[in-house]
């Protein structure tokens, strides 16, 4: 009987410790870029040259005199 208590005890044990919360530990962030850095990527608008700021303000008001704003869409269309 004794044997049977310590097993279960043990097993009641064991199953709180794979309950326990894993420490949560500060890591240092990446500092975030200006939106005018680009992604490096090949999808990009033509005529938009990354790391010009100005070259992204263009583009910024060319989508939104081109219905691209979705503010405006949302409120047309409903």
């Amino acid at each position: 009987m004794r044997i049977i208590v310590s097993c279960a005890c043990l097993a009641v044990v064991a199953s709180l410790a794979a309950c326990t919360e894993k420490p949560q530990t500060l890591t240092s962030r990446k500092a975030d870029t200006s939106a005018s850095q680009g992604t490096g990527n090949q999808f990009v608008a033509p005529g938009w040259k990354a790391g010009d700021p100005a070259s992204w303000d263009e583009q910024m008001r060319t989508r939104t005199q081109r219905g691209q704003n979705e503010y405006t869409r949302v409120a047309a269309g409903g």
